[in-house]
């Protein structure tokens, strides 16, 4: 499908950045969008890049009541020679499709997924922030915007893609988070939306963090749903931990999101000569290990963050601290994936795509 650009008037250009030490997360918005839109029976059409602007979406529109809609996160980086590089989007088109689907959404093409994201990332190189830690944070969002308030799928849908220069998500940039086990709110269930990544499921999450915030700690660990026994996923991140060089992480069994950062993850640990496993984890081994030494890191991974160490964690009334600062391989971990995605590290697993 063809992209056509929309003339970016000068009323329309925003004042860009001029301290990258102060970007935060998400707050700042370059000054073009791309947007397509499907109709029932016309399927994709007028794929575009436009200049950045609300919309005007009807009272009645079907993601207001029922909320369909679903999004994706993944950012783009300039390296010191100048190219663009985007770090393994076609993941992120994968499971945009997956989502689409449990969502009842009409399937977004690869191609149309990432063709529309690199049009808008070559047109708004000039916003990418290039200090360390930075990147331009993009945004791929799909809503139902038919008028009606009858329960059932749109007949119309807007696919949008938005970019923000960003620093470090968290303010504290790289270092320890104290974390909650939550055991009255579970955050998704096997059959349910937790695999999808869909506003429903955060809007949801949101009561659980608040609460462990004004107890004093970063983010929430969730149990599973069904026993409230299991390890699930840190906030909206995945969770990991380190037993020596042997990393143990939940599987992906419907309620837990197969993050880009975590797959990474499991990739690049093998080659730093760890062993890796996905299972079942119970939370009350867990703190056995925990007291007894036998796990000497922990971390959460996603695309905001890239990789958070844990410093305590705290389940019913008892905390446990994980080491002292941050781990080894939690740090080497970090520092590798963020050298692949800014160029510093040669990339042996072809994960980079260079922006034309």
């Amino acid at each position: 499908m063809d992209i056509s650009v929309l003339p970016l008037s000068a009323d329309k250009m925003k004042a860009k950045f001029k301290d990258e030490s102060h970007l935060g997360f998400g707050k700042i918005f370059t000054d073009r969008m791309f947007l397509a839109e499907w109709s029932a029976g016309k399927g994709w059409h007028d794929a575009r890049v436009k200049p950045y602007e609300p919309f005007v979406l009807d009272p009645a529109c079907l993601v207001f009541h029922y909320a369909q809609e679903i999004f994706e996160g993944l950012k783009a980086y300039k390296w010191d020679d100048g190219r663009v590089a985007l770090f393994r989007p076609e993941m992120n088109a994968r499971r945009f499709q997956t989502s689409a689907e449990r969502l009842c959404m009409p399937e977004v093409p690869e191609e149309l997924f990432l063709n529309g994201i690199e049009k808008l990332v070559s047109l708004e190189r000039d916003w990418i922030p290039t200090a360390p830690g930075t990147s331009l944070y993009i945004r791929p969002a799909m809503i139902a915007v038919e008028p009606v308030l009858g329960v059932k799928t749109s007949d119309h849908y807007y696919f949008y893609v938005i970019a923000s220069p960003v620093g470090a998500y968290y303010a504290a940039g790289f270092n320890p988070v104290s974390i909650l086990v939550e055991d009255k709110y579970v955050r998704a269930t096997p059959g349910g939306t937790g695999e999808a990544k869909t506003g429903g499921n955060y809007a949801s999450s949101m009561k659980a963090g608040q609460d462990a915030k004004k107890k004093g700690f970063d983010q929430v660990l969730w149990l599973d749903g069904r026993e409230r026994r299991y390890i699930e996923e840190v906030g909206a991140m995945n969770m990991f931990f380190v037993y020596g060089n042997h990393i143990v992480t939940a599987p992906l069994a419907g309620s837990i999101l197969a993050g880009v950062t975590r797959d990474s993850v499991l990739k690049l640990a093998t080659t730093l000569g760890c062993t890796v496993e996905e299972r079942p984890i119970d939370v009350n081994e867990l703190m056995a290990d925990f007291k007894s030494g036998k796990v000497t890191e922990a971390f959460g991974s996603g695309t905001a963050a890239v990789i958070t160490p844990v410093g305590k964690l705290c389940y019913k009334d008892e905390c446990v601290s994980v080491g002292q600062g941050v781990g080894r391989l939690t740090q080497r971990l970090y520092d590798t994936l963020t050298g692949i995605q800014t160029g510093k590290i040669a990339d042996t697993f072809d994960w980079v795509r260079f922006v034309a």
